[in-house]
């Protein structure tokens, strides 16, 4: 039997995984599919300056480009730096300073959905 692939997580996974080798922190994916229509998954990281917030969302740009072939239908926050959002349509990934993560506090928000162990992870998903 072929093995069942599910792209969005593999987008999901694959943000998950740049984001840490470009050293975000706190990394969760929170899996929505049995909370909303509107999109499957969500990557929230960490980071630690404008700088880096901008190398990682550079890097998954760059990577997701490369290895998947998909593009972000949209792009938010980058030039502010505290709340970097990018739209892949079924995945959203947000990338905040530490301030932004904390007042917006999106696994509060969305804590219905459940978070995906992912191999990035290690001792950050729950």
């Amino acid at each position: 039997m072929p093995k069942r692939t599910d792209p969005a997580r593999d987008l999901a996974f694959t943000a998950a995984r740049v984001i840490e080798e470009t050293r975000g922190a706190d990394i969760v994916v929170l899996d929505l599919r049995k909370v909303t229509d509107v999109f499957d998954y969500f990557v929230i990281a960490t980071g630690s300056s404008r700088r880096q917030m901008h190398a990682m969302a550079d890097e998954v740009k760059h990577t997701v480009r490369r290895e998947m072939q998909d593009e972000p239908r949209a792009v938010e926050g980058y030039e502010d730096s505290h709340w970097i959002v990018m739209d892949y349509g079924d995945v959203v990934v947000h990338l905040f300073d530490a301030e932004s993560r904390a007042y917006w506090d999106l696994e509060n928000l969305w804590a219905d959905a459940s978070r995906v162990a992912h191999p990035a992870a290690g001792a950050t998903a729950g």
